[in-house]
């Protein structure tokens, strides 16, 4: 337990921080008067590349958590394939933990914060509140980004490898959080989220990946300081075969 607080102590601070400094400046407010004040429209509706990148946002997670459950499954026919089924469903529980309960369902569907689009400032009906007030536009709110945390879950490769394959690790770390700023960025432009809508969408996506990898013991079989990937084996314990 100690382990998994020191663990998240560091991102929570970073989103806590980075929540207050926007808070402060009220950026989430400004960057949307940017977008929207050029042509009195959201410049990400209609347009080449955002409509894509919107429309096949979820595409690669939903790749990456297909084939964790086809490993998943036929670890259970094929003895070398057992070995990953920890893993295997490490990605299926973070993309429906993540992404799907915590995000599209406690938070959005509860919170009722209004999006950019739906502002009084922007020729909706509601007023603005900040992420820990509560809103009035109802279920599918703002808060958080649900296309943007899909994207950020691309980073879930990281906790499996952060201590086996550092650069691999750090190639899957920065590669998905790429994806997922690029995909809320396309969502800013739209009118559809705020920056911090975007930020908690890839924070609350990654410590629950931290949760996870604690209570699998993701880390359990790694061998650090060799900088080699270790053999990646099934919960409890060592040598023992997942039935």
């Amino acid at each position: 337990m100690k382990r998994l607080f020191i663990r998240m102590a560091a991102p929570a601070a970073i989103l806590i921080l980075l929540t207050f400094l926007i808070w402060l400046t009220d950026a989430d407010r400004q960057l949307a008067r940017l977008v929207f004040a050029r042509n009195r429209q959201w410049p990400g509706i209609g347009r080449f590349p955002w409509d894509v990148i919107y429309t096949y946002a979820a595409l690669p997670a939903f790749l990456m958590a297909g084939g964790a459950l086809c490993v998943l499954v036929a670890g259970f026919f094929r003895s070398s394939l057992a070995v990953f089924r920890r893993q295997s469903l490490f990605f299926i529980l973070l993309l429906a933990l993540g992404p799907g309960l915590v995000v599209n369902v406690i938070l959005k569907n509860n919170l009722g914060r209004a999006r950019p689009c739906e502002l009084v400032d922007f020729g909706g009906q509601y007023e603005f509140t900040q992420i820990w007030q509560h809103g009035a536009s109802g279920s599918n709110s703002s808060f958080p980004s649900g296309h943007a945390s899909i994207a950020f879950y691309m980073v879930a490769p990281w906790f499996i490898y952060r201590y086996r394959n550092r650069k691999l690790a750090l190639i899957f770390l920065a590669g998905g959080a790429a994806y997922g700023s690029l995909v809320g960025a396309t969502r800013i432009l739209q009118g559809g989220h705020f920056l911090s809508d975007v930020l908690w969408a890839g924070g609350l996506v990654y410590l629950c990946g931290e949760i996870l990898a604690w209570l699998l013991h993701l880390d359990s079989a790694a061998q650090p300081g060799n900088g080699r990937s270790a053999p990646l084996s099934p919960p409890g314990r060592p040598g023992e075969r997942l039935t």
